[in-house]
């Protein structure tokens, strides 16, 4: 990937959402400016730590796209 593609894809992605919830968990929502196609990222730190990235969908299963 070259220099110029990699900033381009730096402002694809926004953060909407970003929180700590009890467990110490990180939960971000990003929002893909392109596609407005919105994404769920649970991570957590430290020994066994991990991360999960999954798209948020409605009630008929179709991505969840930002206004």
């Amino acid at each position: 990937m070259s220099k110029k593609e990699k900033d381009v894809n730096a402002d694809r992605f926004n953060t909407a959402i970003n929180e700590i919830i009890d467990t110490g968990q990180n939960v971000d929502v990003l929002v893909d400016h392109k596609t407005k196609v919105q994404y769920l990222i649970v991570s957590q730190s430290g020994i066994g730590g991990g991360v999960g990235v999954t798209v948020l969908v409605d009630k008929d299963g179709k991505p969840l796209l930002a206004e």
